[in-house]
């Protein structure tokens, strides 16, 4: 007579761990919450569709880049003078208007009157930059050395500005683009994405930090704490330290002859 025994075979092991995963699956249908803050716990807020980044402390910047444009010598600014700041003001006024509290609206239009609202500061800036420095090196910049200080470091911060609304409006395709989740691969690496234990767990790049790097790369004339990743980054940052250098040091140079 055969032994009779209570052990499981291998079928019968099988079939249980069948009936485990199909357990699991019952359990995350009826609580997909659960997946949800594992998910959170998982993929950092910079990667996850999230509510996006407010609007005013953008337009606060346009604005004080508009201001300290119209503040420049009549000579240093492209003529009409009221054009360019004009049609950034009314660009600006649109984008608040057409979207007032948060960055997170997908919309062709939106993003065409942002790119050209940077556009025109960046054609303004460039203008009297050049200006600028054509009247330096020619000798013909007539301005005391404090009022030529005060000319080359607005036209230096609207550069900052100019910049910083660059890297914010592209890197991985814009404040929309992050705020849905669309790009998982950034054009820049902050130092909370290397050490997410560092920062909240909400963290994600906003217009305060592509101002910093903005600044940053400005004074020291290279990357400091944040590296960029795509060649149109590096480009980027290059050009703007390029203008930064010839700027300060021109106007540096030559407010110190004129004090001698």
């Amino acid at each position: 007579m055969a032994e009779h025994t209570d052990e499981p075979t291998d079928g019968d092991g099988t079939r249980l761990e069948a009936l485990r995963s199909q357990l699991r699956r019952i359990e995350h249908l009826l609580s997909p919450g659960v997946e949800a803050a594992e998910r959170r716990l998982i993929v950092p807020a910079w990667r996850r569709v999230t509510k996006g980044e407010p609007r005013w402390p953008v337009s606060v910047v346009v604005l004080a880049a508009i201001a300290m444009e119209v503040s420049l010598p009549n000579d240093l600014v492209f003529h009409p003078r009221w054009l360019l700041p004009a049609l950034g003001g009314l660009l600006l006024a649109g984008l608040v208007i057409a979207n007032p509290g948060r960055v997170d609206r997908e919309s062709p239009p939106l993003r065409v009157a942002t790119i050209a609202m940077v556009i025109i500061l960046t054609l303004a800036n460039a203008w009297s930059a050049g200006r600028l420095v054509v009247h330096l090196v020619q000798g013909t910049e007539t301005a005391g050395a404090s009022r030529l200080l005060l000319t080359g470091g607005s036209i230096w911060l609207t550069n900052v500005i100019v910049f910083a609304l660059w890297y914010w409006e592209l890197d991985r395709g814009g404040p929309v683009a992050r705020a849905h989740g669309v790009r998982p691969h950034p054009d820049f690496l902050f130092p909370q994405m290397q050490s997410p234990d560092m920062a909240p767990p909400d963290w994600e790049p906003g217009f305060a930090d592509y101002l910093y790097l903005s600044f940053t790369n400005a004074t020291a004339f290279s990357p400091t704490d944040v590296l960029p990743l795509s060649r149109w980054a590096k480009l980027t940052m290059m050009l703007q330290s390029a203008v930064s250098l010839a700027t300060v040091a021109l106007v540096i140079a030559r407010a110190v002859n004129i004090l001698k």
